[in-house]
């Protein structure tokens, strides 16, 4: 049962942001990924900081490794994003509308890197299924509120992806194609991790850990410099409120699990 649910939780977050970008038009979709990154933002933050840390802190593993654990996961993402094998795609062209690059300067880039870009997040993507596997099999309630957390983040980086290989001259149809493959990297990630990561039960509370840096390396690193632009007070004020919500959604989950 186990596995279901984590072929179902690594699966659905690839079908939901290939329906989105399937569904509405390059503009909608801009407007969309600065609300969701805003949402993700807060929804990583809270599922690292209030459930998947806590829940690794609580169990018998020392707290001097666990906190050795987070410094290393932390410094392991960075290296891999030098590496350009843990990109994230929620840049696109018209979200600057004040930067200072010639028109079209966004599809140059992406044109030299829109293979890149699929290798990087399919990278990620795996990296994510692994991690889901892994909440899951510590817990079912930690499974569920992990892959929530790495849904929510999928879907405006899957559709920021889309947007990017649209710039590198892909067409709609194999842009969304090849996104949907990139996206079933978590799923041969989740499977994965379900058949090498159980044998490792003592290790679960040091997984957690990475998992957890694997988000806040995220949100610090990647979504929070993405809203930290001047912008008109309306829009600065929406962005806290989808980050209030996505961290208030994640505290309320938590609350109901912990209260049974």
């Amino acid at each position: 049962m186990t596995l279901t649910y984590i072929v179902l939780a690594t699966l659905l977050g690839g079908l939901l942001s290939v329906t989105i970008a399937a569904a509405l038009t390059v503009a909608v979709l801009g407007r969309l990924v600065r609300h969701l990154v805003s949402l993700s933002t807060g929804v990583l933050l809270g599922t690292a900081l209030l459930h998947v840390l806590p829940e690794a802190f609580e169990s018998s593993a020392g707290a001097h490794e666990l906190f050795l654990t987070l410094l290393a996961g932390l410094l392991f993402f960075f290296l891999l994003e030098k590496a350009e094998l843990y990109r994230h795609g929620h840049h696109h062209e018209g979200d600057h509308p004040h930067h200072h690059h010639h028109h079209g300067f966004d599809a140059e880039q992406a044109g030299r890197g829109g293979w890149s870009v699929l290798v990087g997040d399919s990278i990620h993507n795996f990296c994510d299924g692994v991690i889901i596997a892994a909440a899951f099999l510590a817990d079912t309630q930690l499974g569920v509120v992990t892959a929530f957390a790495v849904i929510a983040h999928e879907i405006p980086q899957e559709v920021g992806d889309y947007i990017v290989l649209l710039n590198a001259g892909f067409t709609r149809r194999k842009a969304l194609v090849y996104n949907a493959l990139s996206g079933m990297a978590a799923v041969a990630g989740g499977v994965a991790g379900y058949f090498v990561v159980g044998a490792w039960e003592e290790y679960f509370p040091y997984l957690l850990v990475v998992a957890a840096s694997s988000f806040v390396y995220v949100a610090v690193a990647d979504l929070i410099p993405q809203l930290q632009r001047r912008l008109a007070w309306r829009e600065t004020l929406a962005q806290l409120l989808w980050l209030g919500a996505g961290l208030g959604f994640i505290a309320l989950l938590v609350g109901q699990f912990h209260g049974h």
